[in-house]
Parts: C-alpha cells; sequence; structure tokens
C-alpha cells in the first residue's frame, strides 16, 4: 500500500501561511513537495530569533507546516534560476505560488507559460482576490481578509467592537481550500489527462467557510451579529458559563437535553416557568436562563460538572489552554501527534486531522535546513556537478 499522493511531485514557491499549509497537507499524505526558498531562506525560518529553535533557522510556526518538505534555495531573479525552475516543472505534477497575480509572469514563469512546457501541470495560486477580479492587483494578510469577509463583524463581542478569531483564520482557511483544490485537479486529470489552474482567493476560501452566514442573508435579509460564545442557534444553553474553578462551554440544543441539564443543575422549577416553556421563550429570556444556570455551575468544579454531564449525557467541554490540551488521552489513541527525530533533538509536530485505517498522514523527514537538497533535486533534474557549482559561483542558488 502506498499514501494517497505518493508519487505525486510539488515544486512549492509559497511563503509564510496560507501556502505552505496546503503543501503540508499534501506532503503529510506522501507528496514531494520541493520547496523553493530564497537564498537567505524563508523568513518565516527565523522569528524573532529569541530561542534556540529559531536561531537555526527552524522557528516553530515555520516548522509546523513545512516539516518533512525538501528545501532547495533559488534566487529567481537569476536567470540560471529560472532555467532551472523550466527543467524542473516538466518533472512535476503541482506547481503551487502565493505571490500577488502577475508576479511570476514577470518572472517568466506563469502558467500562462508552464501550462505550455507540460500540459499535464496543476497550478495552484493562492492571492487575496484571485487572479481575475477588480481587486486581483490588491496584496492581502490575513488579518485584512478576516476584516473584509465579515469574519470579524460575527466574532467577539458588541462592546470591544469587530474581533479576530485566534489564529490565522484566513490563512488557514485558504491552505486548506487550496490543498483540496489541487487534490481535485489531481482526481479530475485522471480522467482528462489535463492540468489546470486552481485559482484560490483568500476571501472567497473564507466565504466558503461561512456559507451558512452568507446564505441565510442572501435568502432572509438577515444580518448576523457579533456570536459572543453563543452557538449558531442562538439558544442560551449553547454558551460559556462560570463554574467553581474554571470555564465550560455547554452545547445543550434539544428539549430532553435541557430537560436533564435543568434536573442536574438542582433548577427544576425553572421548568415549569413560562418564560422557559420553550426554545422561543427561553432565547426571548436569555439573560435570565444564563444567570439561573451560571449560579448553579458556580458550585462545582469544572472536573465535577464534567463527570456529571458525561453520565447523563449533556454535551458540555471544558475551557481548555494549548498546554492542558495536549496533555489529554485522547491523543495517544490517534495519529495527529507525530514525534520527529532531528540533529537537535526530538521535537513533536501536528499531522493530518484525520486518521486513515492505512498510509495515512504522516511526517516522513525532519524540517530541512536552508537549501539542503537543493543539489539533490537539481541532479533529478538532470543537473551535473558542476552545473551545479557554476550555479552557485553565481548565486543563482
Amino acid at each position: 500500500m502506498s499514501k494517497p499522493f505518493a508519487g505525486v511531485k510539488i515544486l512549492d514557491f509559497t511563503r509564510v501561511l496560507a501556502g505552505p499549509y496546503a503543501s503540508y497537507q499534501l506532503s503529510l499524505l506522501g507528496a514531494d513537495v520541493i520547496k523553493v526558498e530564497a537564498r537567505e531562506g524563508d523568513e518565516m525560518r527565523f522569528g524573532t530569533r529569541s530561542n534556540d529553535w529559531e536561531k537555526r533557522g527552524l522557528a516553530a510556526p515555520w516548522v509546523a507546516v513545512n516539516a518533512g518538505k525538501r528545501s532547495i534555495t533559488m534566487d529567481l531573479k537569476s536567470p540560471k534560476a529560472i532555467e532551472a525552475v523550466m527543467r524542473l516543472v516538466p518533472k512535476v505534477d503541482v506547481v503551487m505560488e502565493n505571490f500577488r497575480p502577475g508576479v511570476m509572469d514577470k518572472l517568466g514563469i506563469g502558467w500562462e507559460t508552464l501550462k505550455k512546457v507540460n500540459p499535464r501541470l496543476i497550478y495552484c495560486a493562492v492571492s487575496g482576490f484571485g487572479q481575475v477580479g477588480p481587486d486581483k492587483a490588491t496584496a492581502a494578510f490575513d488579518g485584512m481578509i478576516q476584516a473584509m469577509s465579515g469574519l470579524m463583524s460575527i466574532t467577539g463581542f458588541p462592546a470591544n467592537g469587530p474581533t479576530r478569531v485566534g489564529f490565522a483564520g484566513a490563512d488557514v482557511m485558504s491552505g486548506f481550500t487550496a490543498a483540496f483544490g489541487v487534490a481535485s485537479a489531481l482526481y479530475q486529470r485522471t480522467h482528462t489527462g489535463k492540468g489546470q489552474l486552481v485559482d484560490v482567493a483568500m476571501i472567497d476560501a473564507v466565504t466558503g467557510f461561512l456559507a451558512q452566514q452568507f446564505t441565510e442573508h442572501m435568502m432572509t435579509g438577515r444580518v448576523h451579529e457579533q456570536a459572543q460564545n453563543l452557538s449558531v442557534t442562538r439558544k442560551p444553553t449553547g454558551n460559556l458559563f462560570k463554574t467553581k474553578d474554571g470555564w465550560m462551554v455547554l452545547a445543550v440544543m434539544t428539549d430532553p437535553q435541557f430537560q436533564r441539564l435543568m434536573k442536574q443543575l438542582d433548577c427544576e422549577a425553572a421548568l415549569s416557568e413560562p418564560r422557559f416553556k420553550d426554545w422561543a421563550a427561553r432565547i426571548a429570556n436569555n439573560t435570565a436562563l444564563h444567570e439561573i444556570v451560571e449560579a448553579a455551575m458556580k458550585r462545582r468544579t469544572s472536573a465535577e460538572w464534567t463527570e456529571i454531564f458525561a453520565k447523563n449525557d449533556i454535551p458540555a467541554g471544558r475551557v481548555l489552554s494549548i498546554p492542558e490540551t495536549v496533555k489529554l488521552d485522547h491523543y495517544g489513541h490517534r495519529t495527529i501527534m507525530q514525534t520527529i527525530e532531528t540533529e537537535h533533538g526530538p521535537i513533536k509536530v501536528v499531522g493530518s486531522g484525520f486518521r486513515m485505517e492505512h498510509d495515512g498522514g504522516s511526517v516522513e523527514r525532519p524540517p530541512a535546513t536552508i537549501g539542503q537538497h537543493t543539489d539533490e533535486v537539481l541532479r533529478e533534474a538532470g543537473y551535473s556537478a558542476a552545473e551545479i557549482a557554476e550555479m552557485r559561483a553565481m548565486k543563482a542558488i
């Protein structure tokens, strides 16, 4: 058996997060990803150089989306480097880039040029607003797309204003979309034999993840407000509540669950009150119901409530920090957390977000040093040792 993308070769010009996240997902599943870096290395490698890993050019945020890839260095302003790209392209299945539209064309290695060199090529371009449209030339970053996509307008609390999500959500959503797009194009190629352009606009990717909110607005005119900590259903018992020693989120969405919750909270008297008779009434009296539930939950610890709720089939979860979450027994039975051996000692990274019965996602090699595989990759493209030495002397690689 082999991994899903075994035999697929990707020439990866992407930087920062959205693009590297996409190619990392494909690498985990068997693709041979050749990461093209500037001669001084990807800027994300170094962070602020405040710890030993950053000083080595292996900053954790870079490792998180680049482990397992091969690294080559190129000065793309050098004709010799562009010549090397043109020799590599016929031997790869996919080219990925996340420059502003037009940059790769100016370098002479854009889609229109490369598809003539390799008609089976899948060319994935990730940008803020795509390769076509009035804003295609506008540079974009995660925060900017979170703002313009409507994501910030539905996140947080009114008193605090629009709020960014707690991670680079637009970048990650765009990366996931790009990986899915490349996988789709590769599969389609098995039927048609043809390559194609996969055009990923970050704002489109986020819109895709907000399909319910956009569709509801377009169908009914509803304007979504900031979610605070409420479920998208706006049901009062799909919210955040204080406990004796922390916080818990309840996901009580049905009448039977609500009945069981109020019984375990010793709040059964509230069940007979007209203001809590059904979900419409409960939503209308959200503040009062929240106060009743939270007052009861403050009487016990989160651990105590977790045990009680589990025994009574009441959906709820403790709010954990990442240091707490990483210690969950759950991960010992899954494959998402992976240990990689490096010359500096073992490190743990996050792998595929799903588990396959066989040949699933895994990191097959430690994170590369800058240009570690340059000679190896060029030899695969037919370069001799003398030609490689000449390119290095010319600072093309």
